[in-house]
């Protein structure tokens, strides 16, 4: 229980966060700024990694805990309470905007620009890219791990810089489901729950690849 908390809790205070800095950015007419909002998703995100990481392993999306068990390297049984609780936390902060916000039509929802195939192609590549760095660092050496949460914070900085006004930049089912459902705008939601799981899976495929252990020749 101790695990499946800190992942509500992690969760929580992403989607409370992330999700928050853009309505009150759409609330106050741009002071928090499009890059005011890359930086409270990749710092949130940091400061839990090093709060609760040491917890439950500091997953906080469905993707990455999907990706982590296609790796072997988390158990499969552990997996739906891990997403339940994921999603139950993300949920939570979604309500608790809309009864702080109740004009605010989407919620900070990510919602494509442009087409529906133009924002999936670009979460499955935010994804994998994201999901490539976690595992390295999550599951490299003690020195890499020391830095993981600043790793791991610096890339979605990065990704919610140069991507958000394009697709959002989620890289999270449970960060663009919450919104969704408490907005109850599901327009485009499938795309934000295949990408990135299909990313991250993939990410998996090519970190077993290069750290396959070199054959010596005779």
């Amino acid at each position: 229980m101790r695990k499946y908390l800190a992942e509500f809790i992690g969760t929580f205070s992403i989607i409370f966060c992330g999700t928050g800095a853009i309505i009150i950015n759409q609330e106050t007419n741009g002071m928090v700024s499009h890059v005011g909002v890359a930086f409270t998703f990749g710092l949130i995100v940091m400061s839990m990694i090093y709060a609760l990481g040491h917890v439950s392993g500091a997953h906080f999306n469905p993707a990455v805990s999907i990706a982590f068990t296609i790796a072997k390297k988390f158990k499969i049984k552990e997996l739906t309470p891990y997403i339940v609780s994921q999603l139950s936390g993300a949920i939570l902060a979604s309500l608790i905007l809309k009864l702080l916000f109740p004009m605010n039509q989407n919620l900070g929802a990510t919602i494509p620009l442009g087409s529906e195939m133009q924002s999936f192609v670009m979460e499955l590549i935010l994804s994998f890219l994201l999901m490539l760095v976690i595992i390295n660092v999550a599951h490299g050496s003690k020195e890499q791990g020391m830095f993981a949460g600043i790793a791991i914070g610096c890339v979605i900085i990065l990704e919610a810089m140069f991507a958000g006004p394009i697709s959002g930049a989620s890289m999270n089912p449970a960060r663009s489901i919450a919104p969704a459902l408490v907005s109850k705008n599901l327009n485009h939601l499938w795309l934000y729950i295949i990408a990135p799981i299909t990313g991250a899976s993939l990410a998996v495929g090519i970190w077993k690849i290069l750290n396959q252990s070199p054959v010596k020749e005779n």
